[in-house]
């Protein structure tokens, strides 16, 4: 039996194996976290927008409860990242699943009160799942060598598929389950998400010891003890640290705005055309596992051939997604699966390349607020994704929506090649 690991930061000091171990045990405790917070986060994606269209009776406001838990996820993301800086990874992750999972029951309140308000405010606590589960793929990295960064974060993402593909394709039987208990069938889904999200936060909190980020600031003080003049960043090294931060946040929250935009409407563009909630489970979970099961083959690509090449894909990908959504007959499921999985692997792309920028540029001493802030604007941009998605589409058409996200999509060229330009 391996020994278990010490949770004295100063016992990790000088000994590269016991990092390794801990960096590989890290890795097992956030892929079993995230199995779970795969799960919740796909009750929100599927029929958040169908249970906000049967409450409020338009198709105009489909997009805001969308809106609402990314807008809920900034501000999680901003308190999960200052957490994390000051307590470490265990509290700021486990304490942000917990938050998720409250909000999830919350949201299985208002429907069976049919009260809009406590709807919005619950999805609003919900976010805060949305928001630690992604910033749990930050967890990996702490100890991973910068040859490891994309890999770890890649590593952590596929674990989320196994939940996330689950998710939607649960939702007749947690539809009935609920429908059995009094519930609307529409809630089903968010009660499988406040049982995900309490699960991982309790893994994490049980099992994530000693804390990676904790390890991590402990060694990079040391070795600043030992080279100070080394610590000490040139003022060409600051700029080119702030300009990767800035490329890859603008790389990740363009992702974003594409993804969430069409992703948001595809189920109501299928519902107008007569397809049943089963087909649009089936759509949004081919979505979903497109959006994290490449990831270990995108993470050692991002690592291999470079996050810059990696990231003029996920351009690439996303404007052949739009193309192919604007153009699909509604009555099409395979072509709007097509579309939903390119979208998703084109997020996939642009989420694990701007993190392994965003890890690359940044310092122990900062670092889980410098992801905590660069999340939220994620969150913001696909808050606000969400919300015009149903406004656009109502008033010009899901085409008009899908060819305007592809084409947005190519604004990562221009960002990386200036990039490029700089270096």
């Amino acid at each position: 039996m391996a020994p278990k690991p010490s949770g004295n930061p100063e016992s990790y000091l000088g000994s590269p194996e016991k990092q390794q171990q801990l960096y590989r045990r890290t890795l097992f405790i956030v892929v079993l976290s995230q199995i779970f917070g795969g799960a919740g986060l796909a009750a929100g994606i599927t029929v958040g927008a169908l249970l906000a269209q049967d409450m409020l009776g338009t198709d105009s406001f489909a997009g805001v409860p969308v809106a609402m838990f990314t807008l809920g996820s900034a501000g999680a993301a901003f308190v999960i990242g200052r957490l994390s800086q000051r307590f470490g990874r265990r509290l700021g992750l486990a304490g942000g699943f917990f938050a998720g999972g409250l909000g999830a029951i919350g949201v299985i309140l208002a429907a069976i009160s049919n009260n809009i308000i406590v709807l919005m405010i619950s999805l609003l606590i919900y976010g805060a799942g949305t928001a630690t589960n992604l910033q749990a793929r930050y967890a990996g990295t702490d100890l991973a060598s910068p040859k490891q960064r994309a890999t770890a974060v890649s590593i952590a993402m596929v674990s989320t598929t196994f939940g996330a593909v689950a998710g939607p394709n649960l939702v007749d039987v947690m539809g009935n389950f609920a429908l059995n208990l009094g519930i609307p069938a529409l809630a089903g889904p968010f009660i499988l998400a406040a049982a995900a999200y309490i699960l991982a936060g309790l893994v994490l909190f049980l099992f994530l010891r000693p804390d990676p980020f904790i390890v991590a600031k402990a060694i990079a003080a040391d070795q600043t003890m030992k080279t100070p003049t080394a610590s000490k960043m040139s003022g060409e090294g600051q700029i080119l640290n702030k300009r990767g931060i800035a490329v890859g946040a603008t790389i990740m929250v363009l992702s974003q705005i594409v993804m969430v935009s069409i992703m948001t409407m595809t189920p109501v563009h299928m519902g107008h055309h007569g397809h049943s909630l089963r087909a649009v489970g089936f759509v949004i979970g081919i979505h979903i596992g497109a959006m994290y099961l490449p990831s270990l083959l995108t993470g050692v690509l991002v690592d291999k051939v470079g996050r810059t090449a990696m990231a003029i894909a996920s351009g690439v990908t996303l404007l052949a997604s739009g193309l192919v959504a604007a153009f699909a007959p509604g009555d099409s499921v395979w072509l709007l699966t097509l579309a939903l999985g390119l979208l998703g692997l084109g997020w996939n792309f642009g989420l694990i390349s701007g993190t392994a920028l965003i890890v690359d540029a940044s310092h122990p001493e900062t670092r889980a607020k410098t992801q905590g802030s660069v999340d939220v604007l994620i969150a913001l941009s696909g808050a606000s994704g969400g919300a015009l998605s149903g406004i656009i589409a109502a008033q010009t058409s899901y085409a008009t929506l899908s060819i305007a996200g592809g084409c947005l999509s190519l604004l990562l060229v221009p960002v990386v090649i200036w990039a490029v330009g700089k270096n």
